[in-house]
């Protein structure tokens, strides 16, 4: 078997020129050094980068680890792929519009009819978008390619389709430019910023005019499956780059045969979407595949008349077929009248006479793939796979491997020569194909599996085109746009995005909540035999347990025992339990708004939250570890106040975390305070020092009245004063000012509930003054707490019917005579 090549050393064993300053830098850094910058690398991309899933959320298993070695490219070499790779491009482009037009290649006998209608990829819906005027079916592209042991790169896959990988690159040029700034310096890269820029301004200048506003600035949109798709973080990394609204098919609407974004503030136009969806997923209206949830209705049909720009069009994952290859030198003859420079794997399709022979009888096995299936990752040869070869021979393709070129990669321990593969990306700005320089090199286990898409992890390394001094400085050209107008609200901000994080900021409460009564309950626990007082405030706090869904009843303590509390308390920490499901559901809305945090912002979610699930992983059944877990839950909660409260302008996304927050404080407290002040009169004040100890306002109390402890104080502490963050008050007004900012005068009835709660607050503290006896007073007041409840629980409902249930006002039902009937309208 023919040795692979060695892309760090030539055939006489010296080091190649471009290899030299990388090595160079390296080397200085030393074993030990090494190994700390790739446990660097490591950490940022699980903190800040593709490995950034949160404990808990369904993506956990995406893991990318990148090389601190990169895979160096001179200028001379990049430049020759460069041009292969636009050319093949233009290729498939031409290819694809002949596919779907007039299909002179298989009239003329070059592409058989089998690999072009037999195809399930090739969508005859899109025929009829190929009707003059003809856009253009393909706009990004990417290639997987190996170096052959002759030293030639050949194009192993094609990837027309979703063309993965984009971010992944993005994302480790700059982790390594923050873990290996001496090799940068040495080496002295392409940089990949205006490879960006160049495709976002291309994108801006797809977007149709829109009838009546042939001003207006076009809106790029990126669409994604969601967050559970295995490349969610790539989608958030190009969304940004390209300066594109990231998007899901629930977020988009066709109306009057033109695509809307479904956002707070309305329907905003979209004039060019990126779709990172399967085709047949786009749109349930045009494919039998997508269900009824899936896609968006229409939205073929505002791309076929021209009202939407699609990038890449729904058919051109055609160009992904791995028998194509065995075509494409004759249909680059006949389309371009040119030689094909970046040739493919000798393939051959097995249904051309006497080739499925020639594959089962050759000396080396090939690697079978099915022939219409690029996604598919192939396999080698086996009895299994030749006897459906030899069944239906026309359904499967075979392609020579060789041994792929070797790159010292760092294994943990020591640089190891591995062998790697090269994926390169280029775009189409309409004029000619833009090729990034740069590109993400996969160190191999094996070939074969290389061959179908990008993976959920693996081992990847950035690829840097050396600098060439002589060449061209190439940037976007200007656009004439209009002034863009001052605005100082966030912007659009999509319903889905709205409804995330206003429950990510009520689950941020619960978990704050959940918290502060268990460790309130722990510090009773650990001091032993409790105390007659602390039985009854275990009592209470086993009510407020309960009532959170924390413990179940049969954990309250009985008879002096607190086993089973205990128990209790250790098993709501676990990932079952009550406070690990809180975890898990903070983790997966966090990735479903990743795109709308800033990394410094997302990195303090990774880190605390990691933190606090390490602390209970750890906790056991100890009591003392348990409190230091509940201690690392309130850090998670107060860093993620402290972040939204500095980091996010004051606009529709905070908003609606802050109208979150507050609506799941103010329902802990009033829950709160009225489960514990149910005590006789002469333990009432037991429960006020629990109440000041829950709403965290002690040392206020103290510093206010000292050591003399009394109902109406207290109270007014926690309820009615509007400077305390703790209290009622201050969560009232905080709603009132979150609705006001949402939709201003318009929810004056919201508003007008909240600052009613307020008064209600203010007006127990009123009558406890003037009551002869407040103890007396205090411990009657559960029934008018819990009527408090229900307002705010009403208040609740109408906020989620106004905006995310998208429902009107509940509307009474019947005559003045007969029962009536709250319905929703």
């Amino acid at each position: 078997m023919t040795a692979p090549m060695d892309e760090m050393v030539d055939g006489s064993g010296r080091i190649r020129p471009h290899w030299r300053d990388v090595l160079g830098a390296v080397g200085g850094l030393g074993r030990p050094q090494l190994e700390e910058r790739a446990r660097r690398l490591q950490r940022a991309a699980e903190e800040e980068g593709v490995a950034s899933i949160l404990p808990g959320s369904k993506s956990a298993a995406v893991g990318w680890r990148c090389d601190p070695v990169p895979l160096p490219l001179p200028a001379d070499e990049f430049a020759a792929l460069e041009s292969g790779l636009a050319q093949r491009a233009r290729l498939l482009e031409v290819l694809l519009a002949d596919v779907y037009g007039p299909q002179d290649c298989v009239r003329e006998g070059l592409l058989p009819a089998a690999l072009v209608f037999g195809n399930p990829a090739f969508l005859r819906v899109w025929r009829r978008a190929a009707a003059p005027p003809r856009r253009p079916v393909l706009r990004l592209y990417a290639a997987e390619l190996l170096r052959c042991p002759d030293g030639i790169w050949r194009v192993m896959s094609d990837r027309t389709a979703l063309v993965s990988g984009l971010g992944h690159a993005r994302e480790n040029r700059r982790l390594m430019g923050e873990a290996m700034p001496e090799a940068f310096r040495a080496s002295r890269p392409r940089g990949l910023s205006t490879f960006f820029e160049l495709w976002q301004d291309s994108l801006q200048r797809l977007a149709p005019p829109r009838a009546g506003h042939a001003e207006a600035a076009p809106a790029v949109a990126l669409l994604s499956a969601g967050h559970d798709h295995p490349h969610w973080f790539e989608h958030v990394v190009l969304s940004r780059e390209i300066s594109a609204a990231l998007v899901e098919p629930g977020d988009l609407t066709v109306r009057g045969g033109a695509l809307f974004l479904k956002t707070m503030q309305g329907l905003q136009p979209v004039d060019v979407l990126v779709s990172r969806v399967e085709a047949t997923t786009l749109d349930p209206l045009e494919f039998a595949e997508a269900d009824a949830g899936d896609g968006v209705p229409g939205l073929l049909d505002a791309a076929r008349h021209g009202a939407l720009s699609l990038v890449n069009a729904p058919g051109a994952g055609w160009a992904e077929s791995p028998a194509l290859a065995a075509f494409l030198p004759a249909l680059c003859e006949r389309l371009l009248g040119e030689r094909l420079w970046l040739e493919s794997l000798p393939t051959e399709w097995l249904g051309s006479p006497g080739a499925a022979a020639r594959a089962l009888a050759g000396p080396e096995a090939p690697l079978i793939r099915p022939a219409m299936d690029g996604a598919a990752p192939g396999a080698r040869l086996d009895g299994a796979l030749r006897a459906a070869v030899l069944a239906n021979p026309s359904g499967f393709a075979a392609t020579q491997l060789p041994p792929a070129s070797v790159a010292p990669c760092f294994s943990g321990v020591t640089l190891a020569p591995l062998p790697v593969a090269l994926r390169l990306f280029g775009f189409s700005d309409g004029d000619r194909w833009h090729a990034m320089p740069g590109g993400l090199a996969r160190v191999l286990d094996d070939v074969a599996p290389m061959a179908g898409r990008l993976p959920r992890s693996g081992w990847c390394k950035d690829v840097w085109v050396l600098s060439d001094e002589n060449g061209p400085i190439i940037g976007p050209a200007a656009q004439h746009l209009p002034p863009i107008s001052i605005r100082r609200d966030s912007g659009a901000l999509p319903s889905r995005v709205a409804d995330n994080l206003f429950w990510l900021g009520r689950y941020v409460e619960r978990l704050d909540r959940a918290a502060r009564l268990m460790r309130a309950t722990l510090s009773r626990l650990r001091r032993g035999v409790p105390l007659p007082r602390e039985v009854a405030e275990l009592a209470a706090l086993a009510s407020c347990l309960v009532e959170a869904g924390i413990i179940e009843e049969e954990a309250r303590p009985s008879g002096g025992s607190t086993t089973a509390l205990a128990a209790a308390l250790a098993l709501a920490v676990t990932p079952e339990g009550r406070v690990g499901r809180l975890q898990s559901r903070i983790a997966s809305l966090t990735a479903t708004v990743r795109d709308r945090l800033t990394d410094d912002m997302h990195a303090t979610f990774v880190q605390t939250l990691r933190a606090a699930r390490a602390a209970g992983d750890t906790a056991g059944t100890g009591l003392e570890a348990l409190s230091r877990a509940m201690i690392a839950n309130l850090r998670f909660a107060t860093a993620v106040a402290g972040v939204a409260s500095e980091n996010m302008t004051r606009g529709g996304g905070w908003l609606f975390l802050e109208l979150g927050r507050r609506l799941e404080r103010a329902q802990a407290v009033l829950a709160e305070i009225g489960l514990v002040l149910e005590q006789p009169p002469a333990r009432i004040e037991a429960g006020l020092r629990l109440v000041l100890e829950l709403c965290d306002s002690v040392i206020t109390y103290r510093n206010r009245y000292l050591a003399v402890l009394q109902p109406a104080p207290v109270l007014d502490l926690v309820l009615a004063d509007p400077s305390n963050p703790r209290g009622l008050a201050f969560q009232m007004a905080a709603i009132g000012e979150a609705l006001a900012g949402i939709a201003g005068s318009a929810e004056d009835t919201l508003i007008e509930q909240a600052g009613d709660l307020a008064q209600a607050a203010a007006a127990v503290v009123d009558d406890l003054l003037a009551a002869a006896d407040q103890a007396q007073a205090a411990s009657e007041l559960p029934p008018r707490l819990a009527a408090m409840a229900d307002a705010l629980g009403e208040l609740s409902n109408a906020v989620f019917r106004r905006y995310f249930a998208l429902l009107p006002a509940a509307q009474v039902l019947g005559l003045d005579d007969e029962p009536a009937e709250v319905v929703p309208a």
